[in-house]
């Protein structure tokens, strides 16, 4: 019996989360399988120290659409989702941490608004559960991230997005980049639009967001960015010569 294509793949990464993957696989499967729709959610260990991945295992032996996929070293945010991206099988590729700061129940909403106008669609964490501290600081780096990347975009750094395979399928990833998705999409012609999601308090562990050295590595792989849109090459061609048959082509089928 031929196996049924996936239409939706959600990836995670996840770093010492053992308290929040099984609420996030809880709420992933009160969602989407009511929904009727052939989905995977592939949830990506980051080499992690606390139990994430024997959690993860435990619960894949439960749900046939649960994959985890470990990384044999702890490499980042950025290297998790590529290797999410890479073991993607769906039509569609959604995101969100494992830390349930989001919503993954927000997803089929998000991907009802992609269109044949519309590739990727961006959340927008509009009222954020964060101490003053960190609202004042992610502030200040979106203000510096779009000045200097000549964009608009209001929460680059929100994990819960939607896009269509094609929008990432292929893209060489360094680390870093997963706070520029929406730019480096928009680079490759597709089209980006932002929508407000909600936010919520972490529940369980800690933060893996450290201001200084993280702000630092940020500014650094903001530049790269940079350099990479103004780098990039606007052209367009035309091939004057009509088709042709191959020189050594025989015009008979037979002789």
């Amino acid at each position: 019996m031929q196996q049924q294509a996936i239409e939706l793949s959600i990836i995670a990464p996840a770093f010492n989360e053992v308290d929040n993957v099984g609420p996030l696989v809880d709420r992933i499967r009160e969602v989407f399988v009511p929904l009727n729709i052939a989905f995977e959610a592939i949830i990506v260990d980051d080499a992690g120290t606390d139990g994430t991945r024997e959690k993860l295992l435990e619960l894949a032996g439960q749900y046939l659409w649960l994959r985890v996929v470990s990384l044999t070293s702890n490499s980042g945010q950025t290297a998790a989702m590529d290797a999410g991206f890479r073991a993607a099988r769906g039509r569609i590729w959604a995101t969100v941490d494992a830390d349930m700061q989001n919503d993954p129940g927000e997803i089929p909403r998000l991907m009802a608004m992609l269109s044949a106008e519309v590739d990727m669609v961006n959340g927008w964490r509009q009222k954020r559960s964060d101490n003053v501290l960190r609202l004042i600081q992610t502030k200040i780096a979106n203000g510096i991230r779009n000045r200097l990347s000549g964009e608009n975009i209001k929460d680059s750094a929100c994990s819960l997005k939607v896009y269509k395979r094609q929008c990432l399928e292929g893209l060489t990833l360094y680390k870093g980049m997963h706070r520029f998705f929406p730019t480096l999409v928009k680079m490759r012609g597709f089209t980006v639009i932002e929508v407000p999601v909600s936010h919520h308090p972490r529940a369980s562990g800690v933060t893996k967001y450290k201001f200084g050295s993280r702000v630092i590595r940020a500014f650094v792989d903001l530049l790269a960015v940079r350099w990479m849109k103004k780098r990039q090459l606007h052209y367009q061609a035309r091939d004057l010569t009509p088709l042709r048959m191959p020189a050594d082509a025989s015009l008979s089928g037979s002789s």
